[in-house]
């Protein structure tokens, strides 16, 4: 089996090997050990202040993007919100259920955030932004400068799912003067799905510690308390943790956040170059793409890129991922995440051309 799918990746066999151990038990010096040499790394790829912290919570990236809403927004904020795929309109779901104003910024499916876009925002009044920095449904980067320097003038709170980009795209936590980072251990990370991580700085901390969040389980000050001894408040993914702990000290020994972003973009840009050059029909979708994922729409009229991935599936043991809603049957992803390479796109890629022989691409 191959898997370019967006999450879960494929993953390293030291990481596999972990996931087929028995789970120790938690409430110990050891492991304590091991989740703050977990967090002491996720601030050192992502740029954060000394001073910040990092949450693990057992539960996807939408429960971390619904906690933080939940912990560092309230009714007396009005927020902005990029509202250009499924990810940017679930920002917009969490904060309606949680009673926060908010206004989108609706950009079109596949096309990037413009100042232009910004400008009737500025100096109005807003209190937070929140961004999902690779729009994982579209493909589509957001320029973080733009909308860090947007923020710095109008002094907005800065939330940042980077759920998809983190280790794939350029991300600053400190330079780009974002409060909160949110992201999930089965992408980039290449470990198994059931860990997402919020990195939080100085201000998110004493957002959540004035919060009073009427709920047990997303109460993020009990995670920052307990997190101080290396700990969580309930019983988390022990297994994904200590398969994180291998992963985040073999990234940091392999140099650091830029070399993993290179690594994606190398192979982003080797998958894509091949496309051209094999000529392949499909035609990219995103207007500025991440190096995290190449979305694709099949160009022959008639060709559905859900039956494409249906087909890679089921005749080829090969996974891309594929889209919902009114993209369905026009774009389907190729992921650049995860312990891949150029040899597993090669594979990708004859299967892709034995389709467009066929008639089916």
């Amino acid at each position: 089996m191959l898997n370019f799918a967006v999450g879960p990746v494929m993953m390293s066999d030291e990481v596999l090997a972990i996931g087929g151990e028995q789970i120790p038990y938690f409430r110990t010096p050891e492991f304590s050990r091991v989740m703050l040499e977990n967090e002491q790394a996720v601030k050192e790829l992502m740029g954060a202040p000394d001073d910040a912290r990092v949450i693990f919570m057992t539960g996807s990236g939408t429960a971390s993007m619904e906690a933080t809403v939940m912990n560092t927004l309230s009714g007396a904020d009005r927020a902005l919100v990029v509202d250009g795929g499924s990810f940017g309109h679930r920002f917009c779901e969490i904060l309606r259920i949680h009673g926060v104003p908010y206004t989108p910024i609706p950009c079109e499916s596949g096309r990037v955030l413009t100042a232009e876009a910004l400008a009737p925002f500025e100096g109005a009044g807003y209190t937070a932004f929140l961004v999902n920095l690779g729009e994982t449904s579209t493909g589509v980067l957001y320029d973080l400068d733009l909308i860090a320097d947007f923020c710095r003038r109008n002094h907005l709170f800065l939330i940042v799912d980077a759920i998809s980009s983190f280790l794939c795209d350029p991300l600053d936590m400190r330079a780009a003067g974002v409060n909160v980072v949110i992201t999930g251990s089965q992408k980039a990370l290449a470990t198994a799905p059931g860990i997402s991580v919020i990195c939080c700085d100085r201000t998110a901390q004493e957002r959540i510690a004035a919060a009073g969040v009427a709920s047990l389980y997303f109460d993020l000050s009990a995670y920052l308390r307990d997190g101080e001894r290396g700990q969580t408040p309930f019983t988390p993914a022990v297994g994904i943790l200590l398969q994180l702990h291998a992963r985040l000290s073999q990234l940091v020994r392999d140099g650091g956040v830029r070399r993993e972003v290179e690594r994606a973009r190398e192979r982003a840009m080797y998958f894509r170059r091949q496309i051209e050059a094999r000529g392949l029909p499909l035609r990219p979708f995103a207007e500025v793409p991440s190096n995290a994922v190449t979305s694709l729409v099949p160009v022959h009229e008639g060709i559905s890129a859900y039956t494409v991935f249906e087909t890679l599936k089921d005749e080829y043991n090969i996974f891309v991922c594929p889209n919902g809603g009114a993209l369905r049957d026009r774009v389907f992803r190729v992921g650049h995440m995860g312990a891949l390479t150029t040899a597993d796109y090669d594979t990708l890629l004859t299967a892709l051309s034995e389709l467009a022989a066929g008639g089916r691409l």
